[in-house]
């Protein structure tokens, strides 16, 4: 289960190397159900987010119900728009306004902030 700040690769093989028919929509599939699962554990309903990262890949930032976020990455922006369809979440163009400030952070996000800051602990 995805919580704050986790980032899963939904999406780990292209379909020739699974040797799997369709492995495009079995991947669709299972990335839906983790998104829904997510949901799930997180106040019943959640938003999400798309973004390109790079090489083909989109991050789906999701914000669960009680504030508690996580990601999940996929093969395409097609396979991560239609799981977020099949899922029933409702995306957002940008990461940032209503949805940003749903967002729960917690001590650990605190502390890598701080970290981060100057004046803070150095990086090992």
């Amino acid at each position: 289960m995805l919580s704050m700040a986790d980032t899963q690769q939904a999406d780990e093989q292209p379909a020739a190397a699974t040797g799997e028919a369709g492995g495009t929509d079995k991947r669709t599939a299972k990335l839906a159900q983790q998104i829904r699962a997510f949901a799930q554990s997180h106040g019943g309903t959640a938003e999400g987010q798309l973004a390109h990262i790079g090489r083909g890949r989109t991050r789906i930032a999701l914000v669960g119900a009680n504030g508690e976020w996580g990601n999940l990455v996929a093969d395409s922006f097609d396979s991560a728009k239609e799981a977020a369809a099949k899922a029933g979440v409702a995306l957002q163009d940008d990461f940032d306004g209503e949805l940003a400030a749903k967002v729960r952070t917690g001590p650990y996000e605190w502390s890598r902030m701080a970290g981060i800051q100057v004046g803070g602990p150095a990086n090992p």
